[in-house]
């Protein structure tokens, strides 16, 4: 079985994120969204809340989950089974960090590949941060999070802004 694990902090999960893990389990047998603890980064929603959204988003493909990570990547990946990380990459900025992550990656685990897939262009311009921004701001989200998120996402806001 081909595993691959597609991280971020998913805060909140984003049309382009689940375009992505759309993609990976096209081509992967089990794709796991792996919501990364960073105690660095000031989260605007949980850890069980970004886990219940990426749930949410995501409950439309079978071989789709969400798990926490609180420790090194290559670490979970490796107890996970995986064969590859699967990333998004939006420009050139996006490409040169995840060339350096890679490596680093494959340092920890050296059968472990890291597939970059390009952003589509109607997604090129969304990010979690534009997101929380618009949630800050009570802005329209629709085009932006998932469908099968926005529930979630519509029922966590009343209590984050």
């Amino acid at each position: 079985m081909r595993i691959a694990v597609c991280p971020g902090s998913f805060d909140p999960i984003t049309v382009g994120h689940l375009d992505l893990a759309e993609r990976a389990a096209a081509i992967f047998d089990r794709v796991i969204l792996c919501v990364m603890v960073n105690g660095e980064k000031k989260h605007m929603f949980t850890l069980d809340e970004r886990l219940e959204l990426a749930r949410a988003a995501a409950a439309h493909l079978p071989n789709v989950e969400a798990a926490a990570c609180g420790g090194l990547l290559a670490d979970f990946a490796r107890e996970q089974g995986a064969c590859a990380l699967v990333k998004g990459v939006r420009g050139g900025t996006d490409l040169d960090w995840e060339m350096q992550l890679a490596q680093i990656n494959r340092d920890l685990f050296p059968r472990l590949d890291t597939v970059l897939l390009p952003a589509r262009p109607e997604h090129m311009h969304i990010s979690s941060t534009m997101v929380r921004e618009m949630l800050r701001y009570q802005q329209r989200l629709k085009p932006y999070i998932p469908s099968g998120a926005m529930r979630a996402l519509l029922r966590i806001r009343e209590g984050k802004v």
